[in-house]
């Protein structure tokens, strides 16, 4: 233990290594196939070949002889079982008032199979190759059925999904004053115009998703370790919705996660079917996806059809916004599936700039793919791709500077009420911009631009200035716009006898760093090492409840609870002291440390008070409790605002369509910043994936039979270091107004910036108006050779 009788410097704005990295580096991390348990078991599901079946039969009774098989189980037996379907945790209703279509998402397919890859049965068996073999033995009779794939005939093709939405349509929404919109369009000096799609990414976190379900007979329980970013959401949603059970018999554990990007946040049919079999096996039923089940089965991102109108008077002043979108939620209604193209989307469709009238109109429909729900940004990076890239296309439909006409636009006074429903509290949009432009050196760019033509190259440059709401709040609000569950976060502070402390977190860390940074902000607000807080996470029978980690929001919301429960800690503290130093507990100061008499040298240091709260000599017990222990719920009054400016610049070979980002430069606005070390390797991560959407990464599934087409790395490219450029990252602060850590979340940033700034770049140098995403070097040939 560190001697605290020399409080360090506050680690606060210090870049320190993260402590969770060494075990990860040395192979010691703890994940969920890492878990073995007595009696294990393994599961294999038998999955859909088909993207559009009915089943008429399933005959598993060669596989039920099969060596190893401990059961096997069906759609039928879950059925005479009674369990639910898979919920989903967001309730849209149509512009005409009606709620959306929500048909059954089943644990196993009942009656039909609606994608490739869809669950049909469960076999358990003493080993995973025994598994395997048994499940090539199920006989399964399908009646194939027409796939429906295309989202812009899905409601004209005459064949239903479910047969409860025969249009294929979940829900007609929309948000903004449509009236105005039109009357602004109708004085409008100029009207810029785009038709784009924003792609379908499968997410491809490092660790595969995971479950292992243990059934414990003397109490009735279960125990669920799970790859999972909000294992309470989890143990809420499956006990409650699916299974039927009391929550206290349920306990999930997330274990060390291996990455996430929102892939992991749902209730997913595979881990629910495990804690179902569990107790009729009476073992414990490990699975681990193979990657080519990853890529049939995580909910996959994106996928939007949209129609972009801009009008703007003759200066370039922006009149009013018009979006036209159909999104593609796959086969099944995902967790939180309905809120992406809505309530995450069309919210942030004004941008950094003052737009007086937005409309947007979002048709969600049904097709025979994977279920799509959010991927890192979650309905932000695809309002950014339709702000910024009309935006670039107003800029030279004007013929202005895409710089200038951004600054002209940009929202200036604060606080900012949009005209879609949000209330920016702080930002200034301008500094970001400038700064962005200096490291960019966008001065000398024409430079570089005759350069690359003297070899025969294309050059081009691109902006995008992206703004994201984050720290998912407030309960009020979101459920009155339809969230299904609160969106608060929970923190607990446990000072022990020596005056170390444990934190217990309802945020659940999955790259993003927390046992450091939550660590940090205890240590400067006690006065203590940062060595000696240690942070607890993702297990439901230890922590307070939670809501997990996702938009952003653990530092701004997760953090806040643990900050009020340490104030507590604090005010508890100060009585403590008061009786120690005989003086009133209003005359006491805490700094550094150390509890001190406003006016005097007396003074006792945080372990003497910790020590006395749990040794209590002469202690007041008819006034103060032993121990030292407090905890703390937090609900924001509003969402956070990061913004940021990016700067892409790229060149073109025309004879190959190889494009290469010479330059990126990133400047956020991230509030105050905890540890930035780690908010730019957040950063990082976020271009690169964000440049993979733009560059490379693309699902595609065959129109026809509905089989997916980029089902493995040889067909779905990843970005890989020699595709990506030394980005340049930087950062201005204007710090939130409405937590007392002034922050306002990093983690999805560089993903909801980058596509947009890339595409601008790569359509300025080509001198076409757009490039589908992604812009592989076919595509990019193409153009540059004016070819269709």
């Amino acid at each position: 233990m560190t001697d605290m009788s020399q409080p360090p410097v506050s680690p606060i704005g210090q870049p320190l290594r993260r402590r969770e990295d060494a075990r990860f580096l040395t192979g010691a991390g703890q994940y969920t196939d890492d878990v073995v348990l007595p009696g294990q078991t393994f599961g294999v599901f038998l999955r859909s070949p088909f993207a559009h079946a009915r089943i008429k039969a399933i005959d598993t009774s060669k596989a039920a002889k099969a060596a190893g098989v401990v059961a096997i189980f069906t759609g039928a037996d879950l059925a005479e079982a009674k369990v639910g379907g898979l919920p989903c945790g967001w309730l849209i209703h149509s512009k005409d008032g009606s709620p959306m279509k929500e048909p059954p998402h089943p644990v196993l397919a009942q009656g039909k199979v609606r994608h490739v890859g869809d669950q049909v049965a469960l076999v358990v068996a003493e080993t995973l190759l025994q598994a395997k073999d048994a499940a090539e033995l199920i006989e399964v009779d399908y009646e194939e059925l027409p796939a429906v794939i295309d989202v812009t005939r899905a409601t004209t093709q005459g064949v239903a999904v479910h047969d409860e939405v025969p249009d294929n349509v979940c829900y007609d929404w929309g948000h903004g004053n449509k009236d105005a919109v039109d009357a602004a369009f109708k004085n409008a000096a100029k009207v810029s115009t785009l038709e784009f799609v924003n792609n379908r990414l499968i997410p491809n976190a490092m660790e595969p998703r995971a479950a292992n379900a243990q059934y414990t007979r003397h109490d009735d329980s279960y125990t669920l370790w799970v790859a999972n970013q909000n294992p309470h959401v989890e143990r809420l949603l499956m006990s409650a919705f699916v299974l039927g059970l009391p929550e206290s018999k349920v306990r999930v554990i997330a274990p060390d996660v291996g990455g996430g990007f929102g892939s992991k946040i749902f209730l997913y049919a595979e881990e629910t079917a495990l804690v179902w079999a569990s107790k009729r096996v009476g073992r414990p039923i490990k699975w681990t996806a193979e990657r080519s089940e990853a890529f049939l089965t995580d909910a996959h991102g994106r996928d939007h059809h949209t129609k972009v109108e801009l009008a703007m008077d003759a200066k370039g002043n922006f009149l009013a916004l018009r979006v036209d979108t159909i999104a593609n939620l796959g086969a099944y209604l995902s967790t939180f599936a309905s809120s992406v193209p809505t309530i995450l989307y069309a919210t942030l469709l004004a941008g950094q700039y003052k737009t007086p009238a937005i409309w947007c109109n979002v048709k969600a429909v049904f097709t025979t793919t994977a279920p799509v729900d959010a991927y890192r940004g979650a309905g932000r990076p695809e309002a950014t791709y339709v702000v910024e890239r009309i935006v670039e296309q107003a800029a030279r439909d004007m013929k202005m500077d895409p710089a200038a006409i951004r600054r002209q636009n940009f929202v200036t006074e604060f606080p900012y009420a949009t005209p879609v429903g949000l209330t920016y509290d702080i930002g200034n949009y301008a500094a970001h911009l400038d700064k962005a432009m200096k490291n960019a050196d966008v001065a000398g760019y024409a430079a570089r631009k005759a350069a690359s033509a003297a070899k025969g190259k294309l050059r081009g440059l691109g902006y995008s200035c992206y703004i994201e709401a984050c720290g998912l709040a407030p309960s009020n609000i979101a459920g009155a716009l339809g969230a299904r569950a609160g969106l608060f976060e929970a923190g607990e502070v446990r000072v022990h006898p020596t005056g170390t402390v444990t934190v217990f977190t309802g945020s659940h860390s999955h790259g993003q760093g927390h046992e450091t940074t939550f660590a940090q902000v205890v240590a400067a607000k006690l006065g203590i090492p940062v060595e000696n807080v240690e942070i607890v996470h993702g297990d439901t029978g230890r922590v307070p409840f939670g809501m997990g980690t996702y938009g952003s929001r653990s530092l701004s919301v997760g953090g806040t609870a643990i900050v009020k429960a340490v104030d507590k800690i604090i005010a508890k503290g100060k009585k403590i002291a008061a009786h120690l130093l005989e003086a009133s507990d209003t005359d006491i100061e805490f700094e550094g440390g150390e509890f001190k008499v406003k006016g005097t040298d007396k003074k006792v240091p945080f372990g003497s008070v910790a020590l006395t709260a749990y040794v209590p000599h002469n202690y007041p017990l008819d006034k103060l409790e032993p121990g030292l222990n407090e905890n703390a719920f937090y609900d924001p009054t509003n969402f956070t605002y990061p913004s940021g400016s990016y700067v892409c610049e790229v060149e073109v070979d025309p004879e190959t369509g190889r494009t290469k980002v010479e330059r990126f430069t990133a400047v956020d606005d991230f509030g105050n910043i905890v540890n930035p070390m780690i908010v730019e390797g957040q950063v990082h991560g976020g271009l690169a994936q964000g440049l993979g959407q733009a560059m490379l990464e693309g699902c595609v599934y065959d129109p026809e039979s509905g089989q997916l087409l980029t089902g493995s790395y040889m067909d779905y490219t990843m970005p890989r270091a020699d595709d990506l450029p030394s980005f340049s990252v930087d950062h201005t602060v204007t710090p939130c107004t409405h937590n007392p850590l002034g922050v306002k979340g990093c983690g999805e940033a560089g993903a909801i910036g980058s596509p947009a700034a890339f595409i601008n770049a790569l359509t300025d140098a080509l001198g076409v108006k757009d490039l589908a995403m992604p812009a592989t070097p076919e595509r990019v040939w193409r153009a540059a050779n004016k070819m269709a």
